[in-house]
């Protein structure tokens, strides 16, 4: 296919990303060209560009993996479709595929990661898996917020159902920042009752302005004054002592062990946010309160119309939540990122918009 594309360049650990102009892609059977309209800044990204998790992908590399687009070539019952290409692309045959576990298909494919993602002007994807967005959906937000669907609010929204959330449980959310906010507003959508833990003012008031239950500052609190302040608000909101639901969201060492150690009979403890660092856990604890602790990787591309349902029905709104920047001022973002400068989640919309 003629025509140009450009795209910003992982070249090396914590350096600069390079602007590179290439060819537009040549299409095999069943892929899709896509016209970005955004990609957003996730804390997987700053794992890869910052922190030394190694991608699959070598070096140089387009990173970015929540991304909205266009179809521009491709499979003819795709052109002209807008669409959210799922952050985790399975094949849709295999064993894991075929038991509903998807999102963990050992042959899946992770733009920004497997191949080159969406910090650019076009991709080329796999059309198997594409997510349409209705009209009905684009009358409310342009297509460069949607962005967010592909991961910051559907990775939430899997390990919620994967955590048999119920009406009424308490569900405690570690960190509401770019996903875990969306954590906290799903839940509350479910019918918990939900309680913000997070050491930023700011964002807890956003949660609370939002609908969310009750929030608490955690900032400069051991771990035993943490449980105290969270017993207490239990009896405000008049919910059982049994069963939380706990989702740790702030991929830290202390937001793991906080999560942990709140951990009460027949909890379920959610792991979401990323680390290298290694918590110190008393494993017992399990045993000795029958609980649980389970894992996500992404959302199986199954479940993204049941999001985009959220978002077309009101019950899910979005723009308190994302920022907008040209994605030439990719490298200002992921340093200002990284400093933990912005309150909402970074979507980078290509220049040429």
């Amino acid at each position: 296919m003629e025509g140009k594309m450009y795209s910003w360049k992982m070249t090396e650990l914590k350096a600069d990303f390079q602007l590179v102009e290439s060819p537009l892609p040549e299409l095999n059977q069943d892929e899709a060209l896509i016209k970005i309209s955004g990609c957003g800044v996730c804390h997987t990204d700053l794992s890869f560009w910052h922190f030394g998790v190694k991608t699959k992908k070598e070096l140089p590399l387009t990173l970015g993996h929540e991304i909205s687009g266009k179809v521009i070539a491709g499979p003819s019952e795709w052109i002209g479709k807008n669409v959210i290409i799922p952050a985790v692309l399975p094949c849709g045959e295999c064993e894991l595929c075929k038991k509903g576990r998807s999102n963990m298909c050992q042959k899946q494919l992770m733009p920004g990661n497997d191949f080159d993602g969406g910090f650019a002007s076009h991709i080329k994807v796999p059309a198997k898996f594409l997510c349409p967005v209705p009209e009905a959906v684009l009358e409310k937000y342009p297509l460069e917020k949607l962005a967010v669907v592909a991961d910051a609010i559907s990775t939430p929204y899997q390990v919620l159902k994967k955590s048999e959330l119920e009406v009424g449980d308490l569900a405690i959310v570690i960190g509401v920042g770019g996903v875990g906010v969306y954590a906290a507003l799903i839940a509350k959508i479910m019918g918990a009752k939900v309680l913000a833990l997070d050491i930023d003012n700011e964002k807890l008031a956003t949660a609370k302005a939002n609908g969310i239950d009750a929030t608490l500052n955690i900032k400069g609190m051991d771990i035993r004054t943490v449980k105290e302040n969270v017993k207490e608000i239990v009896k405000i909101l008049g919910v059982s002592r049994f069963g939380w639901k706990i989702f740790e969201m702030s991929g830290t060492k202390a937001g793991q062990e906080l999560g942990f150690n709140l951990i009460t009979f027949t909890s379920t403890l959610s792991i979401v946010g990323f680390t290298m660092d290694k918590p110190e856990v008393r494993l017992s604890n399990l045993m000795a309160f029958d609980a649980k602790v389970i894992g996500t990787w992404g959302c199986k591309p199954e479940l993204y119309t049941e999001v985009i349902d959220l978002i077309a029905t009101d019950k899910l709104k979005i723009n308190d939540f994302v920022e907008l920047f040209p994605m030439s001022k990719i490298n200002e973002v992921f340093k200002n990122t990284l400093e933990h400068k912005y309150k909402k989640r970074s979507i980078l919309v290509p220049d040429n918009q």
